[in-house]
């Protein structure tokens, strides 16, 4: 073959690569995770099918099958994001979804309506004498998980009121069990953010001694992998679900009442407060 011949050749050989590198990114499936957090009881299992048909419509949508992938873990969570294992993410706890869009290359889709005002609550006994956070130095408090979002917020929360000097923290794996501390004396204050949590405290007559600032969680981000144009399709597809009867039945599986836009700047801000 000569010099003209091959160049001839040249233009269909690039073409016809290019359409198999297309063809194999329709085909190969988008990894969806979810994490829905780590002081609740979740199973696995459940999560995929919940998202099923939600599944079924973003394949649809996007024109490659999609994967559900339940991911419970939050340091399988962390390294799938550090890595961009996932395509798509929605991430419970913020300072995970936070630290993939401030360092990983992911970009917040939506946040979840109903939750973009989380805050956690400090709680004592009734009879507790203290009466502000700067009552707590030197006292031993009662948290959720250590890396849960609950506990990320009051850790920044006591450095606002006590400083950089961390107190004494007794984590458990539930938030419910929080309380059971409190009221068995086995610490000063609990955290939690669960308003049932909060609720059946104040009902029982314990008192709420102070509340952090709202952080919105449940954030739905998408990794550069995803093109720009494809992000604003999922941006539509789950900011306008309660526009539609089958949207809102995928709501309902999913147990939020919608999806939201908001600012990823702001939640990166947050992030810096978080100390993430």
């Amino acid at each position: 073959m000569n010099i003209r011949q091959w160049l001839g050749v040249l233009p269909i050989a690039s073409a016809l690569l290019l359409g198999s590198s297309q063809s194999r990114a329709q085909g190969s499936p988008l990894v969806f995770a979810v994490n829905e957090g780590v002081t609740y009881r979740v199973n696995p299992g459940a999560t995929i099918e919940r998202f099923k048909d939600l599944s079924e419509d973003l394949s649809k949508l996007l024109k490659r099958p999609v994967k559900i992938q339940a991911v419970s873990d939050y340091k399988e969570l962390a390294a799938g994001l550090a890595e961009q294992r996932y395509d798509l993410a929605y991430v419970h706890p913020a300072h995970h979804s936070i630290r993939a869009m401030s360092k990983s290359g992911y970009s917040l889709v939506a946040v979840t309506k109903g939750f973009t005002e989380y805050r956690a609550s400090f709680m004592v006994r009734g009879d507790s004498p203290l009466k502000t956070l700067a009552d707590l130095k030197a006292q031993k408090v009662g948290a959720p998980d250590e890396d849960s979002i609950t506990s990320v917020i009051m850790r920044a929360t006591l450095r606002d009121a006590l400083g950089p000097q961390s107190l004494e923290t007794t984590y458990v794996k539930l938030q419910e069990a929080v309380m059971f501390m409190v009221e068995n004396k086995f610490v000063a204050a609990g955290v939690s953010a669960s308003k049932s949590v909060v609720k059946d405290w104040q009902d029982k007559g314990g008192k709420v001694l102070a509340t952090s600032k709202p952080v919105p969680i449940k954030h739905l981000i998408a990794s550069s992998k995803v093109p720009e144009s494809q992000r604003a399709q999922l941006t539509a597809y789950f900011t306008g679900l309660e526009q539609s009867p089958d949207g809102k039945k995928r709501l309902e599986a999913l147990n939020v009442p919608g999806f939201v836009e908001f600012d990823q700047n702001a939640l990166v801000a947050l992030g810096k407060w978080l100390a993430i």
